[in-house]
């Protein structure tokens, strides 16, 4: 399953059942798990490790080194989970030694075409990324966030869980869990309701985001008083004291 015009070098682990398209290039300190696709003209570089059930399309470029003047070729590395697509011309780099060492990416993320990961970042799972959505080094991005196309996300910046982005938004500083955002530079709009609603969120939960997003965004009050407010109510639910606790851990400070 390993096409011919494939180049794959002989100390690269490869898994059961993988299948590997022609003019592909995988170099030595590579890993990839089982029942794993590679297209056609991929190119990967390690030390990476891939999961495995993963589609990996053609053009992409993983796992080489990372774009940042002081790395000087320590051996970092680029970690990626379980059933991952991973669309056309994406390209994720491996982290830095200052950064921790380890750009991740876990597991059941769509990632379209042409979306760049940088040194660092740290992605959950059951993301979505639409077309060209790019994220600077050393960015988080908590499970079943989805950024819209073109989203850009500056460095050390934190995307919560379950927020959503729109077309073209960009961001110098924390998006919280829950929140649409939009714009240059991004402001929010709103609890991601639908979103919730389809990840079956009882309505009593949804209903304490909204009455904390008003807290948070519509008092009028400085943002430590509106925590201060939220604090009882974290305390009943947990999706609030996520978002709570989201916010007093911000080092870049939320959308506003």
């Amino acid at each position: 399953m390993i096409h011919s015009q494939s180049i794959v070098h002989p100390e690269a682990k490869i898994g059961k059942d993988v299948d590997i398209g022609p003019y592909t290039v995988i170099g030595p300190d590579v890993e990839v798990g089982d029942d794993t696709w590679i297209g056609p003209h991929v190119v990967i570089n390690g030390p990476t490790r891939i999961g495995k059930k993963n589609r990996i399309y053609q053009f992409s470029s993983l796992g080489d080194a990372p774009q940042h003047t002081s790395y000087g070729g320590e051996p970092t590395r680029l970690e990626i989970g379980n059933n991952n697509t991973i669309r056309e011309y994406c390209t994720f780099n491996r982290g830095t030694v200052d950064g921790g060492g380890i750009t991740r990416i876990g597991n059941d993320n769509f990632i379209m075409a042409y979306c760049h990961v940088a040194h660092d970042c740290q992605i959950g799972s059951h993301t979505i990324f639409a077309n060209c959505a790019s994220l600077a080094g050393h960015v988080s991005v908590d499970d079943y966030a989805l950024l819209g196309g073109f989203t850009v996300v500056h460095q050390y910046c934190r995307i919560g869980a379950h927020c959503i982005t729109a077309l073209g938004t960009i961001t110098f500083k924390d998006i919280p869990p829950y929140i649409m955002a939009a714009g240059n530079s991004a402001v929010p709009h709103g609890i991601n309701t639908r979103g919730l609603k389809r990840r079956q969120f009882p309505e009593a939960s949804i209903e304490f985001l909204r009455r904390a997003y008003k807290i948070i965004y519509r008092s009028g009050i400085r943002l430590h008083e509106a925590v201060e407010q939220l604090e009882s109510m974290a305390a009943e639910n947990k999706e609030v004291a996520y978002f709570v606790n989201f916010i007093k851990t911000s080092e870049r400070g939320i959308i506003r």
